[in-house]
């Protein structure tokens, strides 16, 4: 019988990073990126699927797969209003991944001065 090393809170800091991780990679293509900045810069009220797709030109069978990755990863949110589909950035999850980096680049192993992260945000 083997003995498991892990505890229980390194079982859920590994489920963190892995969350982390998926959601670093949907953000990880140049369309998906796009369409987080739109979202951003349409904060808080979003956009909904035309407004997107006439900003990126891209297929919206294409621009409905890449909305579906960032939905499932939760990092947008949709609401039907009628016939259409508005998404919003979820900003409590992006600020959640910031503050994973921060806590891991800052904090624990100093990599970046904190003042250097407020530099970088203004």
């Amino acid at each position: 019988m083997q003995v498991s090393t892990k505890t229980p809170s390194s079982g859920k800091a590994a489920e963190r990073v892995a969350k982390y991780a998926d959601m670093f990679s949907a953000m990880g293509t140049e369309p998906r990126l796009r369409i987080m900045q739109l979202l951003l810069t349409a904060h808080p009220e979003g956009l909904v699927v035309s407004e997107i797709q006439e900003e990126l030109e891209i297929p919206n069978s294409t621009l409905s797969h890449h909305l579906d990755k960032l939905r499932t990863e939760d990092l947008v949110a949709v609401k039907r209003e009628g016939t259409f589909l508005r998404y919003t950035a979820n900003t409590e999850a992006l600020q959640e991944l910031l503050q994973f980096l921060y806590a891991e680049c800052c904090t624990r192993n100093k990599a970046l001065k904190p003042q250097d992260i407020v530099q970088i945000c203004k």
